[in-house]
């Protein structure tokens, strides 16, 4: 049994889901404890529980402590068995628990099964705290696809908090191994592309977005494209996201529309994190480099990236993989900082 204390390093929910990946790859049974004990909420939320409950089907797991607000949740493993499968957040809860992180959870394992998988989730695409689904789209599926991730990836409606209502498919390939990353290359000036959304709004919101981070984009010297498009959901929401492409280099940039937040200010958050990427000259921009984290623990002999950001996030998730796999990481750079994160087998 591997004993996991959620309470470590960030105390979110990233512990909970790359241990539950990992019990099912490794096929060993684990206890987790304090979970998401660093939280505002702490326990299991609807999108957790909803993404335990998903590995356990995968697997025919055995699941004990799977409650709302439960502190403590051990999965006993089976085989991972591909198929058809349906994750729906509104099973346990009405508002909009983010699916994408349900996707991540589930997504390892299911790869390394032995026949094709088509899964539909159901939930908060667009919601804040989590990769929107544009971002899976975009940037995350795309840089597992370049290591050898097979997939078909679409966006029925989006959901937004609080309503939810989203609908994401997914269809993975089962494949025998990934290659190795590497992604070390100097960022200087990428192609930008913009999308600007709205769902249930007037369009002009989208289009305040898209001129504000234009001429952020703008002002940093760089080619842009942008375009506004309407998504269709049951709610209401808006959605500023930047790519930037260099190379085989891919990073992403979000943001999300609130009740009394200006669309120039949805345009400058996502602006803002871009421009502090853009700066530091590195490839991973700080959400992929936690998310590159289990596939890199995956992968035969070195994997390297740098990133914009060492995030306490990123160093958590290094530390419960290490739990599970006899890999070796090496960090380098401060906390806050860039840096470089190199893997080596054990």
């Amino acid at each position: 049994m591997i004993h996991i204390d959620g309470s470590s390093g960030e105390g979110g929910g990233q512990i909970l889901r790359t241990s539950l990946s990992l019990a099912a790859i490794t096929g060993q049974e684990a206890t987790m404890e304090n979970i998401r004990a660093k939280r505002d909420k702490p326990g299991l939320r609807p999108q957790h529980l909803t993404g335990a409950l998903a590995v356990a089907e995968i697997c025919g797991g055995e699941l004990r402590g799977g409650a709302v607000g439960s502190m403590q949740l051990t999965m006993k493993p089976g085989e991972v068995k591909s198929g058809p499968y349906c994750f729906d957040v509104r099973k346990i809860t009405s508002s909009a628990g983010a699916v994408s992180l349900i996707l991540q959870t589930v997504l390892w394992p299911l790869v390394f099964s032995k026949d094709t998988s088509n899964i539909t989730f159901k939930g908060g695409t667009h919601v804040p705290f989590a990769p929107c689904s544009h971002y899976l789209s975009e940037v995350f599926l795309p840089v597992m696809a370049s290591i050898g991730l097979k997939y078909r990836y679409r966006m029925l409606q989006a959901g937004y908090y609080p309503a939810g209502g989203g609908e994401l498919h997914l269809q993975i390939e089962p494949v025998e191994s990934l290659q190795p990353i590497d992604l070390t290359e100097s960022v200087e000036k990428p192609a930008v592309e913009i999308i600007s959304a709205v769902s249930n709004l007037p369009l002009s919101i989208a289009e305040r977005q898209l001129h504000q981070a234009t001429t952020r984009c703008k002002d940093l010297k760089l080619a842009v494209t942008g375009k506004v498009i309407e998504i269709p959901s049951p709610g209401k929401g808006t959605l500023l996201f930047v790519k930037s492409t260099s190379g085989r280099t891919i990073a992403g940039f979000q943001s999300l529309g609130e009740i009394r937040k200006s669309a120039e200010r949805v345009a400058d958050d996502a602006c803002d994190e871009f421009q502090g990427y853009i700066e530091s000259g590195c490839a991973v921009d700080k959400h992929l480099a936690d998310q590159l984290i289990i596939p890199m623990a995956l992968t035969k002999g070195t994997s390297k990236f740098n990133t914009c950001e060492i995030t306490q996030h990123l160093l958590t998730n290094i530390e419960v993989v290490k739990t599970f796999l006899p890999v070796r990481f090496n960090v380098s750079g401060e906390l806050g900082g860039a840096g470089v994160v190199e893997k080596v087998d054990g």
